[in-house]
């Protein structure tokens, strides 16, 4: 997978989020975006979803430039898979209902096919156990693996994490991590902003470090982590690193 930015500006009233963020990132499987808080990681990840439209610039995706016009954003949407903090299940339904509903309305697959994909996966990612259960009856880190399974079942062009373990304990973030990390190992392409920073290291081959809206630097992770050259990047690996 490949990533080109040029010229990337985006900002929130008086709040500069991204700074002329121009960077071409080539060949990829996974990609870990970090940085300290407020530093325009979800930023630049919801551009590359198409959940946001940068004021300045163009992205391409794959040697494709993004259209930001609606209506091919819409399309863009459909064709990725999204996993954010918030596990984002409607209460009311069940696990597997959940996964079932963006297949049926979204995609237009037939409801029968649409459940034996959804079993399919329940079963090859050992959630069968809980497919007729509502998301209060499930775990923290259950309902976050419902949630990567209903970004996986539409069988995406890549999938995007944005901090998919913030809201879950030791226990249940090692579950769901686990599980990120067997998408890897499944060869789909991932882009992933973390501010865990030994997961990100592991499960990604190249790495972004963002602060002040802007790319300060970026590489192959095994380089990043262990020579980090941008003094900024090395005051917050050692802060991050030191518990």
């Amino acid at each position: 997978m490949r990533l080109e930015f040029r010229a990337i500006g985006k900002a929130f009233g008086e709040l500069q989020a991204l700074r002329d963020v121009t960077l071409n990132v080539a060949e990829f499987q996974s990609l870990a975006i970090i940085g300290p808080s407020g530093g325009g990681k979800t930023t630049l990840l919801r551009i590359i979803a198409g959940l946001e439209t940068p004021e300045t610039g163009q992205l391409s995706i794959d040697g494709q430039r993004l259209d930001f016009s609606e209506a091919s954003l819409l399309l863009h949407r459909r064709s990725i898979g999204t996993v954010f903090q918030a596990y984002n299940l409607f209460p009311h339904l069940t696990a597997r209902q959940n996964v079932m509903l963006p297949l049926v309305k979204v995609h237009d697959v037939a409801v029968g096919e649409a459940r034996a994909i959804v079993d399919s996966l329940f079963e090859r990612f050992q959630l069968s156990a809980h497919a007729d259960r509502h998301p209060a009856e499930l775990s923290g880190g259950q309902q976050q693996r419902v949630a990567i399974v209903r970004a996986i079942a539409i069988k995406p062009r890549f999938l995007i994490f944005d901090e998919p373990t913030s809201a879950l304990d030791p226990e249940m973030t090692a579950e769901v991590l686990d599980f990120i990390a067997e998408l890897r190992a499944d060869g789909r392409n991932l882009i992933i902003v973390t501010h865990n920073m030994g997961f990100a290291r592991e499960v990604s081959d190249h790495c972004l470090f963002i602060a002040d809206g802007r790319v300060l630097e970026e590489g192959r992770s095994s380089e990043l982590f262990s020579r980090p050259q941008n003094p900024l990047l090395v005051n917050f690996l050692a802060k991050v690193l030191r518990y």
